[in-house]
């Protein structure tokens, strides 16, 4: 199994948790609003989250403290992996998936989907090694010869 896939999932079901709330029409987020009880006055009780949510004010640090926990989480599997070819291959082949390395075979979006610079990688050989047996991985299932 593929242990940042299974990382992965898991924080995303941690975030989906969170009490977080979209509301990208007035009528929605007036309905937001009735849901928490509060009212238009209330607007000292809510704050901005990513992606143009909003949060309770008072949830707002345990929001940000999951997020960052999760990603010290991914930092630290990283850093766990001396050779590459662990977590950084797992990583690296799913994210190669996820941005259709085998039609367009350009790294660049998946090396910064994972926050990383291309510069980044070549300086680094466990993140270098880990993106090419990834990649190599990726292209001899797809047939490629090159």
């Amino acid at each position: 199994m593929n242990t940042y896939a299974e990382m992965k999932k898991r924080h995303q079901e941690e975030v989906n948790a969170l009490p977080i709330y979209w509301a990208f029409t007035e009528e929605r987020f007036d309905e937001v609003l009735k849901e928490l009880g509060l009212t238009k006055n209330d607007a000292d009780k809510l704050c901005n989250t990513f992606g143009g949510g909003f949060c309770l004010t008072k949830d707002a640090q345990m929001i940000a403290d999951t997020l960052a926990r999760n990603f010290k989480e991914v930092e630290d599997a990283i850093q766990a992996d001396e050779t590459g070819d662990g977590f950084i291959k797992d990583m690296f082949l799913y994210e190669l998936r996820n941005h259709e390395y085998t039609y367009t075979c350009e790294v660049e979006e998946t090396v910064e989907a994972c926050g990383f610079t291309m510069e980044q990688i070549e300086n680094d050989e466990r993140l270098r090694h880990g993106l090419e047996v990834a990649a190599k991985e990726l292209r001899e299932a797809a047939g490629f010869s090159f």
